[in-house]
């Protein structure tokens, strides 16, 4: 007799706690290279921080940054900028 498997969701907001966890989850995303996944991978870390936080520190709607950040979403790099300074983060670049 075969066994049903339960199964649950899983979202790694809730298991993003800390600036270290938020850095490191983003710098696997970037070695990925996909710009897709790297404004994906802002979204899940702002959400995680909170996203009226990141609003009030941002200057922009919590609306507005939800739709920036959701899947297909297109932010302005002024807008990917002010999310990253918000949760004390900064992109920089190094040779490969």
């Amino acid at each position: 007799m075969a066994r049903k498997i339960k199964t649950y969701a899983w979202d790694i907001t809730e298991h993003l706690r800390t600036k270290e966890e938020m850095a490191t989850y983003l710098n696997v995303v970037l070695e990925e290279g996909d710009p897709s996944l790297f404004v994906s991978a802002v979204g899940d870390i702002a959400k995680a921080r909170g996203m009226a936080e990141i609003a009030e520190k941002t200057g922009v709607s919590r609306e507005s940054l939800y739709r920036s950040f959701r899947k297909g979403g297109d932010p302005k790099l002024t807008t990917l900028v002010g999310v990253m300074k918000s949760l004390g983060m900064k992109l920089t670049a190094s040779l490969m």
